[in-house]
């Protein structure tokens, strides 16, 4: 019999805290949000009409996500290095990043089946494969390495029954990047052995810290056809609240099972979130938009930064190039604190949102003294976080 699903450790988190009165959250994951009306700004068309067109019916739609929406989708893909491009027939819209990953898992793997995914990262990512049936092995990416998976180490994970290969580029919670060259490593892998390569990628494109010329593509343009991907319009685009996400995949036979399981779980996405998207990622608003947060992560990254190299004998990490988050940690007399304590004295003491580490993303004393913080919120709310946390660090840690 499958597993029951543990508890979603960092959802119940955010859930349990992100209301507190006067929160500082900056456990928070995705771009500042914007609104509909900060979107019609961003497009430079002064004639520019609504995102919604408040005449059409609102029936069901297109099942598999608009036309318009998914051929938008396929244009994320274009710049990639790669001879065809992705056509609409290869995505699939869902509720969300969450309810895409949910669809890969329960549409391709079942009891078994053996899953491979790095470690850390969203807990989703394998205690789902795992309430399936399939014996899931992590993968852990080590600070070390800079949080970029050993290729080495993954040959040694393959069993016979090896289904599926997952990672997660940019990584949630260390905000780290898998250079292009570990990608064509881990896609020659999945070949050789005939295994899918499922990648998490709804941070990308938001590689602010990597030189244009080496920012990686998107695993689907790597030439390995058993390759799926999600993302959404949560993180990098700021738009969480429209819940829009997507599967994308060259391999005509995954998106089939996908559609065949989606049909079980949703007919389509909302009419009115599938126009917003649409025309967020229309090429009008788009680039303005990825410049918009490319730039907010940038200038906050540089806080997180300054307050790391302040308190270098209590803190540190290794600095994200990518994402909106950062995996930090934290020492007391030389020893990792205990995070969970530390994120709730936090909280009670200066109302400073953060994510403990071992407790949300660790097995046992995996992580501890790690949290992850979500720095690409509004400026004024991370600088005034900072300044709360810098006071707690020195009262309480030095």
């Amino acid at each position: 019999m499958p597993a029951r699903l543990p508890i979603f450790e960092v959802e119940q988190w955010m859930d349990a805290y992100e209301t507190t009165p006067g929160v500082l959250n900056i456990a928070e994951t995705c771009c500042a949000s914007v609104s509909v009306d900060d979107l019609r700004a961003l497009s430079k068309n002064v004639d520019a009409s609504s995102p919604i067109d408040l005449a059409r019916k609102m029936t069901y739609g297109p099942i598999l996500g608009s036309p318009e929406l998914r051929q938008n989708i396929t244009s994320l893909y274009r710049h990639d290095d790669c001879a065809e491009p992705l056509s609409t027939s290869s995505v699939i819209v869902t509720n969300g990043a969450i309810a895409a990953n949910h669809l890969v898992f329960y549409s391709l793997v079942g009891p078994g089946d053996h899953v491979i995914s790095v470690f850390p990262t969203y807990q989703q990512l394998y205690s789902v494969p795992e309430s399936l049936g399939a014996e899931v092995s992590l993968w852990e990416l080590k600070a070390e390495n800079g949080f970029v998976p050993n290729v080495a180490e993954l040959e040694r994970f393959i069993k016979k029954n090896t289904l599926m290969i997952v990672i997660n580029n940019p990584n949630n919670p260390t905000g780290a990047t898998i250079p292009t060259e570990t990608l064509k490593e881990i896609v020659d892998v999945a070949r050789k052995h005939d295994i899918i390569l499922f990648a998490d990628e709804v941070y990308r494109p938001l590689y602010h810290g990597v030189e244009e010329d080496k920012i990686p593509p998107s695993v689907l343009s790597l030439g390995w056809e058993k390759t799926v991907v999600t993302s959404s319009m949560s993180k990098a685009w700021a738009l969480a609240g429209i819940r829009v996400g997507w599967i994308a995949s060259r391999d005509a036979s995954i998106i089939e099972k996908v559609a065949i399981a989606r049909d079980y779980t949703t007919i389509s996405v909302s009419q009115l979130d599938d126009q917003v998207a649409t025309y967020a990622l229309g090429d009008e608003v788009r680039p303005h938009l990825i410049q918009r947060n490319m730039e907010l992560a940038k200038k906050n990254l540089a806080l997180l930064d300054e307050f790391v190299r302040n308190h270098s004998d209590y803190v540190s990490w290794v600095k994200p190039n990518a994402a909106t988050v950062a995996f930090v940690q934290f020492r007391k007399a030389g020893q990792p604190v205990n995070d969970e304590q530390f994120c709730l004295d936090l909280l009670k003491q200066t109302k400073v949102m953060v994510l403990p580490g071992c407790k949300c993303f660790g097995h046992g004393n995996a992580f501890k003294g790690y949290v992850r913080i979500g720095y690409v919120s509004e400026t004024e709310v991370l600088r005034e976080a900072l300044e709360q946390l810098s006071a707690y660090v020195k009262e309480n840690l030095a």
